[in-house]
């Protein structure tokens, strides 16, 4: 890896608002873990570095301390907060009996808007908190006559509406297990991972907008259906206004307003701490998307702390954060209402070429107080020269980003167009924990291209190659002891080989989670970018292999290799590189054929910024694509750091990679 990257401010961009700090919920939270629970080294409720200190040297302590400040309803009690901490197979909270719905829904208020449904017209309409769970008693009761129960699963191929959360959380209260993916995916994408886990219940919609587009997914829908055999029926979610054909599906077939509108009386099924609440997907880099599975009780946790202490969240907030179903970000956006708080969903582009600036119109319409988004999001409305401040943003008080590295140049931005007093907090986690590993809270300083801290619970570590920690060095993210919210297994996975060979073949026991980050001396972290392979274009994590596999089936390419590659701007670029049949050449008209066989095959954010002829691709000995190399290569890492040749089936290509790592370096490009 180069020298790792410096911020130009040597003093903290934002220090925190004495003010905000201790009137904060993270500040409340350490001067009662002092009183109450006898949290050693707090003495002042502002200092995080003392508080993260004892969340992390007493994990019992602290996750006991969540469990009680929350006020946690379990139907039956814990024996014991960490009964045994091995990773894998930490056991949390055994004996415990809750609900993940029951809490999503007993902190909203009645009268209040639960879930304000936006899209990029600027239309929107909300439900309140009463109409809320009347609606998930609705689909429950739906869901339970369909012969859904308690470990079955229920899949959602569906855009970022209130339809999805709806359908989750009624899936949730009977014990089943929800996936969702969102339409953007082709049917074969979808079906690739739902097929996996035989799902009883597909919930679909007609279609979805992007872009100033209505996108009919109507035959979309019929195909993923007849991709999964083990379904027992179709709810229809009528979303765009595209009416569904008479005789659509040979199966039971269930309109979304039967569904919804029923009278019914919530009851919620009480599980165990560790019973599989959803299964969110890997990008499937290297084959078919591994199911990740996580727990009622270790989300229900970790997001309490993440978005009740770490983002502040409570009855009156308002959450807008730009997702799709198939992001993890979609998963954290609707715990929101475990808080009280009012999450937003979003149905579109996030900068339509009519209104590129209609998520910041929204934020102040409706008053939103935590305003999330990517880095490349920033990046593009400062270079489309759009000014947020033109629209009342008084009530933001955090900008959120996540998906990648925020570079320090988008500090001053956000700052001069958003408001001088907004916190910024940059974050790094992964779908694998479902949360953030480091980040921000309204007791931390700001520092300009840094995430101000590791979160609260998370032993998070730098590693050099010998499995030694480093300090002000780049090295590997590692976690060192158990989080609530690790996986509880891998989908199809009977022995744990995959969960165990996925995070701790690299050093046993301790969680590696393929990032480059530097812990800086002042207490910040640094994210370089991703260590391995997966892609990570604007906020969403993309699988090479579901590119490979379109692109290699074109008659004129032998073989593909696409790239994501962080650049030291802030930018990224994601090249694909294709080795040509004998006699083609690729020319415009190949590289459009190329470009609409992956956005009909995969999705539009799959595509590629640029499409490459080379002589070979990369391989091992045993014919495995060196991604990562190559990745690693164009972002300008020596050759001599990056693999050793005798591993390699051709030599002679890390120059030819290395070379165009050199040129790409040379031209310095912003991609967004």
């Amino acid at each position: 890896m180069t020298t790792p990257h410096r911020t130009p401010y040597p003093d903290p961009f934002l220090p925190p608002d004495p003010k905000a700090a201790a009137r904060s919920r993270i500040a409340d939270f350490a001067r009662w873990a002092a009183r109450q629970q006898g949290a050693e080294g707090i003495q002042d409720p502002a200092d995080y570095q003392a508080l993260h200190h004892w969340s992390v040297a007493d994990l019992e302590g602290f996750w006991g301390a969540v469990w009680e400040y929350f006020a946690v309803d379990a139907a039956t009690p814990y024996e014991r907060v960490l009964a045994e901490e091995s990773m894998p197979g930490a056991r949390w909270f055994p004996g415990a009996t809750l609900n993940y719905t029951h809490h999503a829904l007993r902190n909203l208020q009645p009268d209040a808007p639960a879930i304000t449904a936006l899209d990029e017209t600027g239309s929107g309409y909300e439900i309140t908190g009463r109409e809320l769970r009347d609606r998930v008693a609705s689909v429950a009761a739906t869901l339970r006559d369909l012969g859904v129960g308690k470990g079955d699963r229920v899949v959602g191929y569906l855009p970022n509406t209130p339809h999805a959360v709806i359908a989750f959380l009624a899936t949730a209260s009977l014990g089943a297990v929800w996936s969702v993916c969102g339409q953007d995916y082709a049917p074969k994408a979808a079906a690739d991972r739902f097929a996996q886990l035989e799902p009883t219940v597909l919930i679909t919609a007609d279609g979805y907008r992007f872009n100033g587009a209505t996108h009919d997914r109507r035959a979309a829908s019929l195909e993923l259906a007849r991709a999964l055999p083990t379904l027992q029926a179709t709810v229809l979610v009528d979303h765009v206004g595209l009416a569904w054909p008479e005789g659509w599906h040979a199966g039971l077939r269930v309109p979304w307003e039967d569904a919804a509108t029923r009278t019914e009386y919530l009851t919620v099924t009480p599980v165990p701490f560790d019973h599989p609440l959803w299964i969110v997907f890997s990008s499937g880099t290297t084959g078919l998307p591994k199911g990740i599975v996580h727990g009622h009780g270790g989300v229900l946790l970790e997001h309490l702390k993440i978005l009740g202490l770490h983002t502040d969240l409570g009855v009156g907030d308002r959450l807008l954060w730009y997702t799709t179903t198939h992001w993890m970000m979609w998963n954290l956006v609707v715990s929101t209402l475990l808080t009280g708080a009012t999450t937003c969903t979003y149905d579109g582009s996030p900068a339509p070429l009519e209104r590129p600036d209609v998520l910041w119109e929204l934020a102040a319409r409706h008053k939103v107080t935590v305003f999330g988004t990517s880095p490349q999001y920033l990046l593009a409305m400062a270079k489309l020269g759009i000014e947020p401040s033109k629209h009342d943003l008084s009530a933001i008080r955090v900008i959120g980003s996540t998906g990648s590295a925020l570079p320090a140049s988008a500090y001053p931005w956000v700052r001069d167009r958003v408001g001088a007093g907004v916190q910024l907090a940059s974050t790094s986690g992964g779908t694998d924990v479902v949360s953030g590993f480091a980040g921000s809270a309204p007791t931390t300083p700001v520092w300009a291209g840094e995430l101000s801290a590791p979160n609260l619970g998370v032993a998070l570590a730098a590693y050099d190659g010998a499995g030694r920690p480093v300090l002000d060095q780049v090295g590997e993210l590692v976690v060192t002891r158990p989080m609530p919210s690790m996986p509880l297994y891998f989908w199809n996975d009977p022995d744990g080989s995959r969960y165990r060979d996925a995070y701790f073949a690299a050093y046993p026991g301790v969680w590696r989670h393929g990032d480059w980050i530097t812990l800086t001396s002042h207490g910040s972290v640094i994210v370089h970018g991703r260590s391995d392979a997966t892609l990570n274009r604007n906020g969403v994590r993309l699988g090479s292999a579901d590119i490979h596999d379109i692109v290699e089936r074109l008659p004129e390419i032998t073989e593909a290799l696409v790239i994501g590659a962080e650049e030291a701007d802030g930018g990224y670029w994601m090249p694909l590189f294709v080795v040509l049949a004998d006699g083609v050449v690729l020319d415009d008209a190949l590289r459009d054929r190329i470009r609409d066989a992956i956005r009909a095959g995969a999705s539009p954010r799959h595509v590629p910024d640029e499409i490459l002829a080379v002589p070979a691709i990369p391989h091992t000995k045993t014919g495995k694509k060196l991604e990562v190399p190559v990745k690693r290569l164009l972002q300008g890492a020596p050759a001599e750091q990056v693999l050793n040749p005798s591993a390699l089936d051709n030599p002679d290509l890390i120059a030819y990679f290395a070379r165009l790592g050199a040129e790409r370096s040379k031209q310095s490009p912003h991609h967004t």
